[in-house]
């Protein structure tokens, strides 16, 4: 069984117990809340929402906050004597799907 759910402005496929990396959302660290369910296949039955399932659900828990990888970026005038350098680093949270149910 899997479904696939938005988080956000991304979509995800997850199935049971499986853990995933998204952008950081409002929840805190060791909260569980459900997120919006598009898609749901069972073994011979798939379900698709318009745009969302109503009455299945997809309970997932925060399991930590963490950072994506450093971004450098560069930018140079020619013969200006200007130059500009900036990183960046993504804020991301680590989930596990707790339960699918439909």
């Amino acid at each position: 069984m899997f479904a696939i759910i938005e988080l956000g402005a991304k979509q995800f496929k997850v199935s049971a117990d499986q853990i995933f990396v998204a952008d950081k959302t409002a929840n805190a660290v060791g909260n569980s809340f459900d997120a919006k369910v598009l898609l749901l296949s069972s073994e011979n039955k798939v379900n698709v929402g318009s745009p969302v399932l109503s009455g299945a659900k997809v309970t997932l828990k925060v399991i930590e906050d963490c950072k994506g990888d450093k971004i450098h970026g560069f930018k140079y005038k020619k013969r200006k004597n200007y130059k500009k350098a900036w990183g960046h680093r993504q804020q991301l949270q680590k989930f596990q799907v707790v339960s699918i149910s439909a």
